[in-house]
């Protein structure tokens, strides 16, 4: 007879093994390494933001330089003309170019932030993917070893239904058994391949290298107040917040800053019946109804961009709470299923009291039954944790 591995022995083996865990953290670490490298909407939006960075650039421009030629003649005699050049370049005053260039380096760390924020979405959601691929494969596992143990019984049921020592109602529950194990096994079979067609797709349709069944390390923390210091500093969303402000603030002084008269500078030059006369060109020009308003849009927008700061705030620290109780909670029932697990009597046992006799197969199912899907509900509540933690420390990817 085989040796049917007991519940607990599948949970320490497969889940608690400390090098598994350093194995998967090195595996998914090199995983959202290469999707970092290879992802398209990842190098698409670098290409947006290098863009919006070029483009941010343009207001600081010099506008075109113009050039004008009037050819005029003699109403009365034709051969007397005036003919007039006149080159020219406008410009605002200067201090305003200091003021935007300021300006253009404060929303190019705004753009960076936007980046990075894009960025941890897509390692979260790869790092998600690969959570799933491993409780899929611990999934895998306990489906195997409940399929060998159908498969074995319903060999001997078959055997003893021929002997006469077993009835067609028990050797059709076996088979039945057998049948839900494999409709079950070529499901996870397919879940996993979908899972894994997935982080190929989110790595730019490149093959990817991912083997683990154990989860990385992830201690649960047990100072809320220190996890929450430690989240809300690194959060990123605040931290792209933060950035928007200082641009908000710093347009306020580019919009006051525009108050002030463009100048214009050029060349001209005068030809009277062929005498030439050359000049210089200087120019004002006074925004008093350009710049109308804009100084107020820039204060308003400004309150807009802090009121929506400290509404994130809140909703970060919201979403911390919320994730920090479900971890707990996760964190707790697992404990409590790691308690039941070592107490659990060994499978092998029950097979051994349904042969002999001890034991009717309805009671062997009804026990087996729920040892199984006791297994399957702590993988569930493993993978919950896993994910819930890795959403509480997203800014570390």
């Amino acid at each position: 007879m085989k040796r049917i591995i007991i519940i607990g022995s599948l949970i320490s083996c497969a889940l608690l093994a400390p090098t598994g865990e350093v194995r998967a953290q090195s595996g998914i670490e090199q995983v959202l390494k290469n999707i970092e490298t290879n992802n398209k909407e990842l190098q698409a939006n670098a290409q947006l933001i290098a863009s919006q960075k070029l483009e941010a650039k343009t207001d600081n421009n010099l506008p075109d330089p113009t050039l004008s030629y009037a050819h005029l003649w003699g109403a009365k005699d034709k051969n007397e003309t005036i003919g007039e050049l006149v080159v020219s370049q406008s410009f605002d005053f200067p201090s305003l170019y200091a003021t935007r260039n300021k300006l253009n380096r404060l929303k190019a760390g705004a753009f960076d932030s936007q980046a990075i924020i894009f960025r941890q979405e897509k390692l979260l959601l790869a790092k998600e993917v690969c959570l799933d691929i491993i409780m899929l494969r611990q999934q895998k596992h306990i489906l195997e070893e409940r399929l060998r143990n159908a498969e074995e019984l319903a060999k001997m049921y078959a055997k003893r239904l021929q002997t006469g020592d077993a009835n067609a109602l028990e050797t059709n529950k076996i088979n039945l058994e057998l049948l839900n194990v494999k409709t079950e096994t070529s499901l996870n079979e397919t879940a996993l391949r979908n899972k894994l067609q997935e982080l190929n797709t989110l790595n730019g349709n490149i093959p990817v290298v991912f083997e683990e069944s154990a989860y990385p390390a992830t201690p649960f923390p047990a100072d809320y107040q220190m996890l929450k210091s430690e989240v809300l500093s690194a959060d990123r969303t605040l931290m792209a917040f933060n950035n928007e402000s200082l641009v908000a603030r710093k347009q306020i002084a580019v919009n006051k800053s525009q108050w002030l008269p463009k100048l214009e500078l050029g060349y001209r030059r005068n030809t009277e019946t062929g005498t030439p006369f050359n000049g210089v060109v200087v120019g004002f020009s006074f925004p008093l109804f350009e710049n109308r308003n804009k100084v107020k849009i820039a204060k308003a927008q400004a309150l807009n961009i802090d009121l929506q700061k400290d509404n994130a705030a809140l909703q970060v620290e919201s979403e911390l709470a919320q994730l920090y109780r479900e971890a707990k909670t996760l964190h707790t029932s697992m404990e409590e299923y790691r308690k039941t697990f070592q107490a659990q009597q060994d499978l092998a046992l029950l097979k051994q009291a349904l042969t002999g006799g001890q034991i009717s197969m309805i009671e062997y199912f009804v026990e087996v039954s729920v040892i199984y899907q006791s297994h399957q509900n702590y993988l569930q509540l493993e993978n919950q944790y896993q994910k819930a933690m890795a959403r509480i420390y997203k800014s570390k990817l």
